[in-house]
């Protein structure tokens, strides 16, 4: 089993899901008392946060991208950076090490054409909606992406950071988020991308008329596979 470099603490809310994912997933597969290989090296988000409103993202990359040579350096074979937002300075982090970094936005696009989808609804960070970065990435895939109107994408954001970032989940914000996912599928998306780790604490597939595509539990699946090889 190859050992798993964990970029996280971007939320340390989903970096836990991705932690627990992984374990679980290994376990399932493997059996017994089987658990994930794993090194982690966990940001402080509030300087990363920062950053990202600054729009000082050259900065935070060289930050990442020092993170991720230190898992190299600890013996991880593979890196994975928890978070969707983050994966626009994924060309620094790849430019510092020579392990590979599974890309959240192939992972993703592989489940959605897997589905038999090319148009979907995403929902993530104003950053992740509103700069192309992720969109391009899966565009290259051939999917065709939607993203919520100004005022849905306000709403989506805020409530990320606001509330899921810090461990908040409310029904109300799942009505909110209900109401955008309708709105994105009456435009003609067939599924909806999680495109926000946290966003996974508080959307499930119970809460769409279309399919899901969770990214932090997709991200994970293709890590432990890649991990333990050929299942």
């Amino acid at each position: 089993m190859k050992l798993i470099g964990l970029l996280g603490g971007m939320s340390w809310e989903s970096s836990a899901a991705y932690y627990r994912l992984a374990n679980e997933l290994v376990r399932d597969r493997v059996g017994g008392l089987a658990s994930a290989r794993l090194l982690l090296h966990s940001v402080d988000f509030a300087e990363i946060e920062r950053l990202q409103a600054e729009d000082r993202w050259d900065e935070a990359g060289a930050l990442l991208a020092t993170a991720a040579a230190g898992l190299e350096a600890g013996g991880a074979e593979l890196l994975v950076l928890c978070t969707n937002t983050m994966h626009k300075v994924a060309p620094a982090i790849e430019a510092a090490v020579s392990v590979p970094l599974l890309h959240i936005g192939d992972v993703t696009a592989a489940a959605v054409r897997a589905a038999g989808i090319s148009r979907v609804g995403l929902l993530a960070t104003a950053y992740t909606m509103e700069q192309t970065f992720l969109r391009d990435r899966l565009g290259g895939h051939g999917l065709e992406v939607l993203v919520p109107e100004a005022d849905d994408r306000a709403v989506v954001h805020r409530v990320i950071y606001d509330e899921l970032c810090l461990g908040v989940v409310t029904e109300e914000s799942r009505g909110a988020y209900r109401e955008v996912m309708a709105r994105l599928v009456a435009g003609g998306a067939e599924g909806i991308i999680l495109g926000c780790t946290e966003i996974e604490l508080l959307i499930d597939e119970a809460d769409s008329a279309v399919p899901v595509f969770p990214t932090t539990r997709l991200h994970m699946e293709a890590a432990v596979s890649a991990a333990l090889g050929p299942a």
